[in-house]
């Protein structure tokens, strides 16, 4: 209701628009005027104008009490406004109770004639009393009703129902309408989509004359119209639903009693399905007891395992079908029961006895009867192969007793341990432990045996006395068999007892021998190893050891006698007790008295011989160590006085104080120092070539080798002449560019000042901090500070070693200080020789220089070409430029 409500006032709100079009409002007009006609006549009256009749809402009360079947309250017969007013109001509230509410419609328009308002208000009762009731499936009202309308002419060609405008124009939806309902009506085939005024006014005629429903559309006027009014269609076609509504009532209720006469049909089939297969089950049951329940049998194993096949033949064949059966049955049962229940029929009651429970009864008892015949069966077949299982148990058991016993009395008494040694010995007693422990295992084989052979005679079993005689003949043996292991046992014991004593003293000389002989052979590897020491140390420290080793031979004489000891002991033993030889051979290790005895003899040779060598390399030693004195006394003399004037040298050339003549005569009066300690230097050569020869490696007394004073003093003669060669160079630049003492000494300071690992070179960073600081911007985190520092490398840093010397310092630094001619001036100076011409001839070079260099300009000049150059035109620009390179331009 609240959905159709929404729907309606959705619709008004909508449509209100739609009725400013004069067509739409003139078609509203005659079919809602009809549609209140074709009601009102029931009460036998009619309206000729909608928007004066309904004015004093007598009829329009009486409209609603024959379309709601339902009485108004008494209408006002006065003829004044306000009881027009009253009545209209009565039928405005009647439509309000309904569920709909009336937006914008009052009753003072209605009353006033207001076209609008009143076809509004019958539009809303049209949607209520003849639309929203409509219900299809799951859509009702307008939804309802259109879908109505698509259901009932989807069959037809050229139809195609998507709304109540456009989808009717042709009239073939409405004459598909009547023909699904009344086919006799209209000859459909016949109609033609091209012919809509047809189509139209053969519907609306068919329909007035056959089904009572008034023409309230015009067909010329639909046709004409470019879009028909929604209303007056959907108001015209839910007459035919109503018209037609009683039909589909009738059609309705004859499916649904062919409906409830199929399902009695299929219920009345399942009962007697039900019957029929109840009674089969019920008599093959009732023929299956008394053969499951025979307990009658021939005695025979033959007889009863053909009893045995007919009963499995009975369970995987005949049972199986017979339990389908039963399940489909109480399926049935059940599904027909359902079906009753669903349909409000009564519950099936089966014949009497042929009741599910019955069935379930009936089944059960099979099911015992079938359990104790199968029991019965399985008991009588164990019985008779009880007797035939145990005669066959018996004769096997038998059998596998013989062969294990077969020759093993004959093995327990014989004496073969005689020959044995200890090891062979013992594992004879693990072999006859082993023999004891299957022999006991075996006791349960023989106890198992007779008494097979005691129910055998308890059950009568025809052969009992084959039976008795062989197990007679088991016990027998059995007897004798522990009687012998008992006594084998004893004589293996006393056996091992002697040899154990030959056994153990064996292992003592092998557990003392291997040490001791691993001991010999390494004395004699010392005794007879080279040695090499270069000190009186060493020397020493293996004499100490060497007596060391001479202190532990007493001990050791004392434990080779006492194995030797252990052998005579043996050789004691074997007499005593008539052992073979064999008892004198030592499976524990292959070192023999005889080898012990051959080592120790070498081992007190070798003493002697040792202690020779030792005391010959000793004095070789203390020889050694007077050469490396020798050695040492010079060359601590001659170490230190180097290391001190390398440092003095060092010193003068960071510091270059006072003139630099002064720095130049101290500098040479330590090289002539230097040659005075010459003699000193060979004297040292002298001692290391004896040292060398003597092959004396290493020398404890001096830290200074040779090599290290061979290279100390050639560095000092090499930093003196170097630096004071450089001392001369500066002494030649400084007169050359006319630099004071000040200004080198501010050079060398600035340089020694970021020298800070004293190495006599600047690397890049050292330098740029001292070009910083003598004022030059060269900052390099700047583009133009970068490019002024690698203009500046190029200059003292011409092989890109990365560093500075302070010698290429000083030629900056002087080329920086002082005045130079440069390519520039010298260009000029061509120029004003040249008379500001661009290029100069031979003769002006002639005339204005002196002979020889004007030669040396003329044979380098190139010709200056030009169009109005002479010929011998010389291009002097090119040959300055030549002279000082590029870079000064």
């Amino acid at each position: 209701m609240d959905q159709t409500t929404d729907y309606m006032q959705q619709e008004e709100g909508w449509d209100r628009e739609g009725l400013l079009d004069p067509a739409w409002e003139r078609q509203q007009r005659k079919t809602f005027t009809a549609w209140c006609n074709s009601h009102l006549r029931k009460a036998g009256t009619q309206i000729e104008s909608i928007e004066d009749d309904f004015r004093n809402g007598l009829k329009l009360m009486l409209l609603l009490e024959v379309i709601s079947g339902e009485h108004l309250p008494r209408p006002d017969r006065g003829k004044m406004r306000f009881h027009k007013i009253a009545n209209v109001n009565k039928a405005l509230d009647f439509i309000a109770s309904k569920g709909v509410k009336l937006v914008s419609i009052g009753a003072e328009e209605i009353v006033d004639g207001n076209v609008k308002m009143t076809l509004g208000m019958i539009w809303t009762i049209i949607l209520r009393f003849a639309i929203q009731d409509i219900s299809v499936e799951e859509s009702s009202a307008k939804e309802g009703l259109l879908l109505w309308c698509q259901r009932k002419t989807a069959p037809y060609k050229n139809v195609n129902v998507q709304n109540f405008h456009m989808s009717w124009k042709d009239g073939l939806a409405f004459c598909a309408l009547i023909h699904r309902h009344r086919p006799d009506l209209i000859d459909y085939d016949k109609l033609r989509k091209d012919d809509p005024l047809t189509n139209l006014q053969t519907a609306f005629e068919v329909a007035e004359k056959h089904l009572d429903i008034p023409q309230m559309l015009d067909a010329q006027e639909l046709v004409e119209m470019a879009k028909p009014d929604e209303r007056a269609i959907m108001t015209y076609v839910s007459c035919y639903y109503h018209a037609f509504s009683g039909a589909q009532k009738a059609e309705t209720a004859a499916n649904r009693i062919c409906k409830v006469l199929g399902v009695n049909q299929e219920n009345e089939r399942l009962m007697d399905e039900y019957e029929k297969l109840a009674s089969d089950l019920l008599e093959w049951i009732a023929r299956m007891r008394p053969w499951l329940e025979d307990r009658n049998t021939d005695n025979t194993m033959e007889g009863v395992q053909s009893k045995l096949d007919e009963f499995r033949d009975y369970r995987r064949n005949q049972k199986p079908p017979k339990a389908e059966e039963k399940g489909h049955l109480e399926a049935a049962y059940n599904t027909l029961q359902t079906k009753l229940r669903l349909s409000n029929r009564p519950a099936f009651l089966p014949s009497e006895g042929k009741l599910v429970s019955d069935i379930s009864n009936a089944w059960k008892g099979l099911e015992g009867a079938e359990k104790g015949y199968e029991e019965w069966l399985l008991s009588e077949m164990r019985r008779l192969e009880r007797l035939d299982h145990l005669a066959k148990k018996f004769y096997q058991k038998a059998e596998i007793h013989n062969r294990w016993s077969s020759g093993q009395v004959d093995q327990l008494k014989s004496e073969d341990y005689k020959d044995f040694n200890l090891q062979e010995i013992k594992a004879a007693i693990k072999k006859h432990e082993a023999f004891e422990s299957d022999l006991a295992a075996h006791q349960d084989r023989v106890e198992q045996i007779a008494k097979i052979a005691q129910e055998l005679n308890d059950l009568d079993y025809h052969d009992a006395a084959s039976i008795n005689e062989q197990c007679r003949q088991i016990c027998d043996e059995w007897d004798l068999l522990g009687d012998c292991t008992q006594k084998r046992r004893s004589a293996l014991e006393n056996m091992e007892l002697i040899l154990e004593s030959v056994e153990q003293q064996h292992l003592e000389f092998a557990k003392r021998a291997a040490p001791f002989n691993n001991w010999m052979d390494c004395a004699m590897e010392d005794l007879q190893d080279m040695f090499i020491v270069h000190s009186i140390e060493e020397i020493k420290n293996l004499i100490a050891s060497h007596e060391t080793f001479k202190a532990t031979l007493p001990d050791a004489q004392k434990e080779k006698d006492s194995m030797i000891g252990l052998i005579n002991n043996i050789k004691k033993v074997q007499r005593q007790y008539n052992l073979t030889d064999d008892v004198m051979e030592n499976p524990y290790t292959t070192i023999s008295p005889e080898e012990l005895e051959t080592k120790w003899a070498k081992v007190t040779d070798l003493v002697p011989n040792r202690d020779s060598a030792l005391q010959t390399e000793l004095a070789k030693q203390q020889n050694h160590e007077r050469l490396r004195s020798q050695f040492a006394t010079v060359a601590n003399e001659l170490g230190p006085w180097i290391q001190e004037k390398t440092e003095e040298i060092a010193r003068i050339a960071m510091d270059m104080s006072g003139a630099l003549e002064d720095v130049v005569s101290r500098l040479k009066a330590y090289q002539a120092q230097l040659g005075k300690y010459k003699p000193k230097m060979d004297e040292l050569e002298g001692y290391h070539q004896v040292v060398q020869e003597a092959l004396v490696f290493g020398n404890k007394q001096t830290k200074y080798s040779m090599e290290h004073l061979r290279v100390g003093w050639e560095h000092l003669q090499t930093t003196i002449a170097l630096t004071i060669n450089e001392v001369e160079n500066q002494i030649l630049m400084r007169d050359a560019k006319g630099l004071t003492q000040e200004q080198m000494n501010e050079f060398r300071s600035s340089f020694n000042h970021f020298d800070r690992d004293q190495s006599g070179q600047l690397n890049a960073e050292e330098f740029n901090g001292c070009l910083t600081s003598l004022g030059y911007e060269v900052d390099r985190k700047t583009e133009k500070g970068e490019a002024e520092f690698q203009r500046i490398m190029a200059m003292v840093d011409p092989t890109g070693s990365n560093t500075v010397t302070f010698q290429s310092f000083i030629e900056f630094m002087t080329r920086e200080s002082t005045d130079s001619d440069t390519a520039e001036q010298v260009v000029e100076s061509f120029r004003i020789l040249a008379g500001d011409k661009p290029y100069i001839t031979a003769e002006g070079l002639r005339r204005e220089l002196p002979p020889d260099q004007a030669e040396y300009c003329i044979s380098r000049m190139s010709r200056y070409n030009a169009p109005d150059a002479p010929p011998d035109a010389l291009d002097y620009e090119s040959f300055s430029t030549a002279l000082y390179g590029e870079s000064d331009l």
